[in-house]
Parts: structure tokens; sequence; C-alpha cells
């Protein structure tokens, strides 16, 4: 009886022990988890402290605050340089490639995860392996095809040229997001007479809007941060672009840094509010493309 009654007293404190472990371990799992995230995120965020503070202060200043505030280097990038030029040239080509790249990857992505065809793994593979050209490789080619077109100092040659390379990894997504749809929902509605392409629109279409979030984002950013192509094919000051545009702020002996700083922190202003809005459709869109079709 004795023996029982000093058993019941020490579950309790096993089980205190237990726990007492467990909280520990958990601590050491935050720590692991957290501290390298914390370090990467400061690693991250120092160069866009410096970029906001070099954006702020005043010309000359060497205070790692930025006090007194001024906004004198935005109205310099803005009205002097020619800012306003290139962020619409850029929202311009962004937007069109946008589209294209988001139509034409939905075409492809649907006719690779809903039909069968002779030579489907090997198209597969040699959209994987485009990944794996630079970009580099191909600037005497496309320039050579857009001087016989005529499209050289022209905002259309950049839209094709980034519409081209966005294109193997969107389609390679797209057709992770269709087939993530069950065929068995589109069958179902041809059976109550809808037509293949009624059924898309009607069915399908509506449950990829995360994957056609996630790939125009992404076509979207590629092209926007395109800094070879808008430096090879445009010439003429009047359709640069902002990684352009903001590369001229650099002379040979001298930077503007506060310009150079002013213009970075107005084109990442537009990324960063974009990727704010749409985050959630961004994620559920990765991990729907993550399907294997």
């Amino acid at each position: 009886m004795a023996t029982d009654v000093i058993a019941r007293r020490r579950v309790p404190a096993r089980a205190r022990a237990a726990r007492g472990g467990m909280r520990g371990g958990d601590r050491g799992r935050i720590v692991r988890l957290y501290l390298p995230l914390a370090l990467y995120l400061l690693f991250t965020l120092i160069p866009f402290y410096w970029m906001i503070v070099f954006a702020l202060r005043p010309a000359g200043s060497t205070a790692p605050v930025p006090w007194p505030i001024t906004f004198e280097h935005f109205e310099t990038v803005w009205n002097d340089i020619g800012y306003a030029v290139f962020f619409r040239n850029s929202v311009i080509i962004g937007v069109l490639s946008l589209f294209l790249t988001t139509a034409i990857a939905l075409m492809g992505g649907y006719a690779l995860a809903r039909f069968r065809f002779r030579g489907r793994t090997f198209f597969m593979v040699a959209l994987l392996c485009t990944q794996f050209i630079p970009g580099a490789m191909m600037l005497i080619p496309l320039f050579t095809i857009f001087r016989g077109l005529g499209l050289i100092n022209s905002l259309w040659s950049l839209v094709v040229a980034d519409t081209v390379f966005n294109l193997p990894l969107s389609i390679i997504l797209m057709s992770g997001f269709v087939a993530a749809v069950p065929f068995q929902v589109e069958e179902a509605a041809m059976v109550d007479g809808c037509t293949r392409r009624r059924a898309f629109f009607a069915v399908v279409l509506p449950q990829l809007r995360p994957g056609l979030i996630a790939v125009g984002s992404f076509a979207f950013i590629h092209t926007w941060n395109n800094f070879l192509f808008a430096l090879m094919f445009i010439s003429k000051q009047d359709n640069f672009t902002i990684p352009v545009g903001l590369s001229y702020t650099i002379g040979e002996y001298s930077a503007d840094f506060g310009a150079l700083a002013a213009g970075g922190v107005v084109a990442a202003v537009p990324v960063v509010c974009v990727f704010a809005v749409i985050q959630r459709y961004l994620v559920h869109g990765i991990s729907a493309g993550a399907v294997k079709g």
C-alpha cells in the first residue's frame, strides 16, 4: 500500500520533469529555427535600410540616421534625370509581358497537362534545359533578328525578348496548376452539354486564379528587373527602363548615391506593394504548381 502511494506521488514529478524537458526541447528547436531566420532577415534588410538612409538624408551627410529628412534626391531623380519616363516604360513593358506570358503559358500548360501526344516528354525536357541557357548567349542572335524586324530602340523588342525568356518556366508551372484541377470536373461539364472551350472557361479557369497570379507575378518581376536586354536593344534615352536609367547616375569618376538610392526606393515600392497584396495567392499558386502532372 505504501509502495502504491509513493508511486502515485512520483508520477506527477516525472510528468513535470518530462514537461520541463519538452519545454527545453521546444526552446532549443525555436532557437535553431528562428535564429538563422533572424540573421538572414538582418542580412537582407540592412541594404534596404541604407538605401532608404541615402535617399532621405541631405547630400554630403554621413549620419547613420536620415535626419533632417529631405526629398531632394527624389526630385532630382524624377525631374532632372527623367525617371518618370523610365518608370512609364518599365510599367508598359512589364504589363505587356505579363499578359502575353500568362496567356501563352496558360494555353501551353493546359495542352501539356490534358493531352498525351508524341514528343510530350521531350518537349518538357527541352523547356527545362532552356533554363540553363544564359541570356547573354542569346544577345547577338536576338539583336540580329530585331534589327531585321526594325525593333531596335523599340519597347516591343524588350516585350518579345522578356516574354520568350519567361515562357519555359511559366509553361511548366502552369501545367502543374492545370494538372491539380481534376479532369472529372471538366468532364462533367462536357457531359452536361458544354464544349471543351466552354468547360475550360467556366470550370477550369476560375480554379487557376492562384496559378495565374503566381505566373504573372514572376513574369512581371523578371521583366521589371531585366537590365541586360534593355541595355543592348535600347539606345534612345526616351525608351530607357528603370535599371538602365539608374545606371546612368554612376559616372566614370563619381556617383550620385543619393539619386541612385532614391531611384531604387521608387523602383522597389511598387513591387513590394504588389507582393503584399497577392502574397496569399502566390503561396497557394506555387504549392499547386508543385503537383506532378
